[in-house]
């Protein structure tokens, strides 16, 4: 299994085509008044469709009160659990017992449900220290889970199994300290785990968002991976992507498999490519390869599926695709050619709520949007 470079030349390329971008987004009315929504996840079957539980599909989101500030959400975030049937959403309530994370806040994940739609494994990130009176910016992925029973279209879960951090970062191949500068955008990176079964050979992996070691970039963004062994464990593997000297963060990479051929995503900021290097626009990136094992390619020759339309270049973020090819994300700025001036005019302009969904079209290494 080898590691393959995103690089600048790829990156580059970007301005040299038409850029494929999404429709503007009207600022949404909340959920959930007072509550600020973002980065969500279905409750997926084991070959990432979407499973369908109660009649409807169940969601994992980001939640934190909504702040003067919709940026001080980060030191805040619990995992909230909703229930979609259609266009209705129905809020299920925070998904957690305080106290129970081993962080001081919950950052993303995915989840899986078993074939008989008995239990739910969750894996996620533990972002800082539960207790800590200063957030820190430490990040563990952990595992747990909980059996799940529906009566009368009602959804339950039992208690939460005691969380299992997976793998650690061994500050040779992953860093491990985190702070970056501690600035949005500088903090690096062990987050955002993400579950995948490869049909070739039956293997369950999971993808995230890392740092490299061994870098002297500053940029030093990768997708980092780890496979489960037959006792359950996890085992550490190096990177499949790396952006050394590119780019800071590569987040919540996941993957899909269509007509044969593997398609490797993620999200990432134009504030968080190297000063002084080509940037790309905040959007969909991703590779594509004809075995897991690579090499990997950029998709459309540069990496970018789609970007937020000019206008509005910070609408949307954490796009998240599905194997039937939808594409789910939040409500970020919207209305915003610039990033806002202040925290008042960032309040004014924040979704904090699902975006509407798009849907992607495949042909080989082309990817665009339907």
């Amino acid at each position: 299994m080898m590691t393959s470079p995103w690089t600048a030349i790829h990156v580059a390329g970007i301005g040299q085509q038409a850029v494929a971008c999404a429709p503007l987004i009207n600022k949404p009315d909340p959920l959930i008044p007072g509550i600020d929504l973002w980065d969500y996840w279905p409750v997926q079957e084991e070959d990432g469709s979407q499973a369908v539980i109660a009649g409807g599909t169940l969601f994992i989101l980001l939640s934190a009160p909504a702040m003067a500030d919709p940026e001080a959400r980060h030191g805040m975030a619990r995992l909230r659990l909703m229930h979609r049937v259609g266009a209705r959403w129905r809020d299920l309530g925070l998904l957690f017992d305080d106290g129970f994370s081993p962080g001081s806040r919950e950052w993303s994940g995915s989840a899986i449900v078993s074939a008989d739609h008995g239990q739910v494994t969750l894996y996620f990130t533990a972002a800082g220290v539960r207790g800590e009176e200063t957030l820190s910016f430490r990040q563990r992925l952990f595992e747990t889970r909980a059996k799940l029973t529906v009566e009368d279209n009602e959804i339950a879960f039992s208690p939460w199994s005691v969380p299992v951090e997976m793998v650690e970062p061994d500050g040779e191949v992953y860093v491990r300290d985190m702070e970056g500068g501690g600035a949005i955008g500088t903090i690096k990176a062990f987050r955002d785990p993400a579950f995948f079964h490869d049909p070739a050979n039956g293997e369950c992996l999971v993808f995230f968002a890392a740092s490299l070691a061994q870098s002297a970039s500053f940029w030093n963004g990768a997708v980092g991976m780890a496979r489960r062994a037959a006792d359950g464990t996890w085992q550490a593997l190096p990177p499949l992507i790396t952006a050394d000297g590119v780019n800071n963060e590569l987040e919540r990479p996941h993957a899909i498999v269509h007509q044969g051929r593997y398609y490797l995503f993620w999200s990432t900021q134009r504030k968080v490519f190297a000063d002084g290097g080509p940037a790309g626009p905040n959007g969909l990136y991703g590779m594509v390869a004809e075995e897991f094992a690579g090499p990997w390619r950029p998709i459309n020759g540069t990496g970018l599926v789609f970007a937020n339309p000019p206008q509005a270049p910070f609408q949307a973020y954490s796009w998240f695709v599905l194997p039937d090819l939808t594409v789910q994300s939040f409500v970020d700025m919207t209305g915003l050619a610039d990033p806002p001036a202040d925290a008042g005019q960032a309040r004014r302009h924040f979704g904090g709520a699902p975006a509407p969904e798009l849907r992607l079209a495949i042909d080989g290494d082309r990817v665009w949007l339907a």
